[in-house]
């Protein structure tokens, strides 16, 4: 068992009451810090996000965090990422063609089709791949304009569909990424959490 601070990144992008309350009701009290040794030391680190991908990177890089999240992503540290959070571990994302994410995966983030309506404000089911450990399935909330459409290389990953399939969650080890939000996603949600924390 590790020992250590419980995390979470105020990204300016996110609801942190949702993501603080869901994991309070599975008993992990996690603890708002935006310092990167913080960042870098923390037992879990949790980084949410709602919004735009350029907000929430310009961010990131005004506290000096980019740096040490990929650190310990790399180095396989227990790290979940929700939405946005998600989306700025890619290098790239259509929704800011100017801004650099994190790149610990090199795929570019992209609109829905056209001929969907945006942003994505409904459950889907998620589906696990055959390599997942953590997501089970179940029925997943999605708030989202903006998605990878394959998985990562070197990635287990699990799907969605909206149009077309896309990817609901990402995992490698102790590192933990969705598309949906866990934290609104009810018993489901909250046992991924469960699963997610007893890792560390």
């Amino acid at each position: 068992m590790r020992t250590g601070r419980d995390v979470v990144v105020p990204t300016g992008t996110a609801n942190l009451a949702s993501v603080l309350a869901a994991f309070r009701r599975i008993g992990v009290t996690l603890e708002i810090d935006n310092s990167p040794g913080a960042v870098g030391a923390a037992r879990r680190l949790v980084v949410p996000g709602v919004g735009a991908f350029g907000a929430a990177m310009s961010e990131l890089r005004r506290l000096r965090l980019v740096e040490p999240i990929e650190k310990r992503i790399r180095a396989g540290q227990p790290t979940l990422a929700i939405c946005v959070g998600m989306q700025i571990l890619a290098g790239h994302s259509e929704e800011s063609p100017d801004t650099r994410g994190i790149g610990v995966i090199e795929d570019e983030v992209a609109r829905y089709e056209r001929d969907l309506i945006v942003p994505q404000l409904a459950w889907s089911q998620v589906i696990p791949g055959p390599e997942s450990n953590l997501i089970e399935p179940g029925w997943g909330y999605f708030a989202n304009s903006y998605r990878l459409g394959t998985i990562p290389q070197g990635w287990a990953g699990s799907t969605a569909i909206y149009g077309k399939p896309f990817v609901a969650a990402i995992e490698k080890g102790d590192v933990l990424a969705c598309q949906f939000h866990p934290e609104l996603s009810g018993e489901w949600g909250s046992d991924l959490l469960q699963r997610w924390a007893a890792l560390s």
